[in-house]
């Protein structure tokens, strides 16, 4: 395991999921899930594999060093997933990388990532999270309900981007092993719980990520927030639902993939302890690396990423900026 401290740049801090989260200290690591009951929850993210994925393109439009394709398909789970799908320029085989965003946001929140990735020679699928699709798009009251459907919502989200993987593997210009996944905030929480659901990823880049929706509103810290305001009967309820599919119970199984793990020390939406207890669940082989920055992180970040990329997937180092 790697650790490094790189020099603070200053950066605009990112909207936070739900700006109260987060205590300062760390929040109890949620016991791993139990061996008997880990396949029982592995089912809550099965779907039909064979199901047509039945992809409608919206529009193409060539880009400066690729070609963005806005397109939709099927979520298993009802209605369409939006995405933007870009495409490198050359000749394939090319690595491939699922990209999630941050909430709250869309797929095109964290379209510079994209852009980059596919620069560097990856083809760069973001889709958007469920809270991000049709009439909730707009309404913040979407992002987080503290009852059953957050349960939907996550379930779905890794569903659909099992799916995502799915529509890289059918196209004949990626590598089937050269499969990446890059998450950050919001995505890079999820990105732990996709870790220990799929296997065909080879290495997961979480970035400014914490274990999950229950230990972001549940550190020591966390006393008055959007949970404690709750009936007793109904937070409890709430945290039932959600603690099997917490992120930081399913990254420790993400191995053999490789694991990146960047944390900022000045974030005051991801506080140190608690990204720290995320990446202390995660698998090995894994690299942790930590910045002086807040939680937008620094260009440093973005370079030391995409040479891990380079080194696990084989993106390209450079790329037409």
């Amino acid at each position: 395991m790697v650790h490094r401290i790189l020099p603070r740049t200053p950066g605009c801090l990112l909207l936070a999921f739900i700006a109260t989260a987060c205590g300062a200290d760390a929040a109890p690591s949620p016991a791993p899930a139990p061996a008997a009951s880990a396949q029982e929850v592995r089912q809550l993210f099965a779907y039909d594999a064979q199901a047509p994925l039945d992809i409608q393109v919206v529009s193409t439009e060539k880009m400066e060093g690729y070609t963005l394709q806005q397109l939709t398909y099927a979520s298993p789970l009802g209605g369409r997933v939006p995405a933007l799908l870009l495409l490198p320029e050359g000749e394939g085989p090319f690595p491939g990388v699922l990209v999630m965003h941050g909430a709250p946001g869309t797929a095109r929140t964290y379209l510079p990532e994209a852009e980059a990735l596919a620069r560097r020679g990856a083809v760069a699928l973001a889709i958007s999270a469920p809270f991000s699709r049709g009439e909730r798009l707009d309404d913040p009251r979407e992002l987080l309900h503290l009852d059953e459907r957050d349960r939907a919502d996550q379930i779905q989200l890794i569903v659909d981007l099992r799916r995502g993987v799915d529509l890289l593997l059918a196209r004949p210009d990626v590598a089937k092993d050269r499969l990446a996944y890059v998450g950050r905030s919001y995505g890079g929480a999820q990105g732990g719980l996709l870790a220990g659901i799929e296997t065909r990823i080879k290495a997961y880049a979480l970035v400014v990520g914490d274990g999950g929706l229950v230990s972001h509103f549940t550190g020591p810290d966390d006393t008055e927030g959007p949970l404690q305001s709750l009936p007793p009967g109904q937070a409890q309820r709430w945290r039932e639902l959600m603690e099997p599919i917490e992120p930081i119970r399913w990254v420790g199984h993400a191995a053999p993939a490789h694991l990146l793990f960047q944390n900022g020390r000045q974030d005051n939406l991801v506080p140190e302890a608690d990204g720290r207890a995320y990446q202390a669940a995660g698998s090995e082989p894994k690299t942790v690396l930590w910045y002086d920055a807040g939680h937008q992180l620094n260009e440093q970040a973005d370079r030391d990423r995409h040479l891990w990329l380079a080194q696990v997937i084989g993106l390209r180092t450079t790329g037409a900026e």
